[in-house]
């Protein structure tokens, strides 16, 4: 299983270079940079959303899941894009109630909020790939992670674009979910510091 992209690669090169002087927001005690393919402001380019699917593509054995789950909202972008370059069938972890059969409800927390995340669609056996835009302390994607296995699902792969700060080394540490991501970055006061 491949890890991330061997440098130099342009399009992570051009990945790390659209992080340079991201603008920074405080949620209460929390550090929040801002980048198109975390918030879709600034604008995101489709070259930009492009070299993200691609170096996605190239990371994960398609002949081995089933399913992506895309994460509301920023994943949804990257998870759609996998979809159609794969033809693999796409459910969303969505922040409100359907009310389905089966539906299951996943209480999780981040660095600033925390609530409810419902997922639907999701069939015992299947092997589910996950994409998200950032994990930072690792609350939503454990509690994600956790909620497909207990679907009776098998967690086959997760990538996600951001790892910020500990929150999915930690995640690592304590379970044995194969989680990757394409850059890791951490907060340094309000300025983005790229680590590998």
């Amino acid at each position: 299983m491949q890890t991330r992209p061997a440098e130099p690669d342009e399009r992570l090169q051009r990945l790390r270079n659209s992080t340079k002087d991201c603008p920074v927001t405080w949620k209460g005690e929390y550090c929040y940079f801002i980048h198109p393919l975390t918030d879709g402001v600034p604008r995101q380019s489709a070259s930009l959303l492009e070299d993200a699917r691609d170096l996605v593509l190239e990371m994960v054995n398609w002949d081995e899941v089933d399913l992506i789950l895309g994460i509301e909202a920023m994943g949804l972008p990257l998870a759609s894009t996998l979809s159609l370059s794969t033809g693999k069938p796409l459910v969303i972890a969505r922040k409100r109630a359907y009310g389905l059969p089966g539906e299951i409800a996943v209480d999780q927390e981040t660095g600033y909020s925390k609530g409810t995340i419902y997922l639907n669609d999701i069939h015992e056996g299947e092997r589910v790939f996950v994409v998200d835009d950032v994990v930072s302390t690792g609350g939503t994607l454990e509690a994600l992670l956790k909620a497909v296995e207990w679907a009776g699902a098998t967690v086959a792969d997760v990538v996600v674009v951001f790892e910020k700060n500990e929150g999915m080394q930690d995640l690592l540490k304590r379970y044995d979910w194969p989680i990757r991501s394409l850059m890791r970055v951490e907060m340094d006061g309000e300025k983005v510091v790229l680590l590998d």
